[in-house]
């Protein structure tokens, strides 16, 4: 695990936008994973920038988003798939059919997890995983307890991910309770991933991330076993570190 330091949220993510743009040029048809929330929103914002400039094109881009939650429409305006529209998809030149996101409001969400996993390895794998991660060391929707070796799958959101979603919805009863989220197993399956992480509401969980056992309490702990992470980090959540 190599962590790479910068200064702020948007040093964070315009590194993130240098390595992904060296990731889409490097691999023919490259395949990325997404993420969602405000973590992601400043390096979608770069890309969209960089591909009006003419140095990127995701013509040849597969994506799967991480999750997408339960009960929700993809026009609902909190829906992931709205989001991704939004804050990325709608301003680049990616073909629309190469996107991938879970269904929510699927009629059977059991296949629909083990459909998504078989979608991913028939696209050979993700060359580059985007992620964040919360404050108890959930990465996609895996929160503490999550098996290691989970696949797609429906989850309970834990309180305090609904608590820091809630923001996003009319009040925290709107946030749904379950999502479907790619699993633990199937996020490290990816070639490369890029754990982004900014401000010091994140101190602990970088702490925990370096210097903490891998278990299953602290999912992205489960990172420092898989041979190409890179952990864009800035000043804020580096506070607490070698304390």
């Amino acid at each position: 695990m190599e962590f790479i330091k910068v200064n702020d949220y948007q040093d964070m993510s315009d590194k993130a936008c240098s390595l992904m743009i060296e990731a889409i040029n490097r691999v023919e048809n490259p395949v990325l994973g997404l993420a969602t929330g405000s973590t992601p929103e400043g390096l979608y914002q770069k890309l969209i920038e960089k591909y009006s400039e003419g140095k990127v094109s995701f013509k040849d881009v597969t994506t799967f988003n991480l999750d997408e939650y339960v009960g929700l429409k993809r026009e609902d305006v909190n829906s992931y798939y709205r989001y991704m529209k939004e804050k990325l998809f709608n301003h680049i030149d990616i073909e629309m059919e190469r996107v991938h996101l879970p269904n929510g409001t699927a009629d059977d969400l059991i296949a629909e997890c083990k459909n998504y996993d078989q979608k991913i390895q028939e696209a050979g794998r993700i060359d580059l995983q985007i992620l964040g991660m919360g404050i108890n060391g959930h990465i996609g929707f895996n929160e503490p307890g999550t098996p290691f070796s989970s696949r797609t799958h429906i989850v309970d959101l834990a309180a305090s991910t609904r608590e820091a979603n809630s923001r996003f919805f009319p009040t925290l009863e709107d946030v749904p309770r379950q999502a479907v989220t790619m699993g633990i197993a199937t996020i490290m399956e990816s070639k490369e991933i890029l754990l982004l992480v900014s401000g010091e509401q994140k101190a602990e969980a970088i702490a925990r991330l370096a210097e903490g056992e891998i278990s299953e309490d602290f999912p992205a702990s489960i990172l420092r076993n898989h041979p190409n992470v890179k952990v864009i980090v800035d000043e804020g959540a580096m506070i607490k570190l070698n304390e």
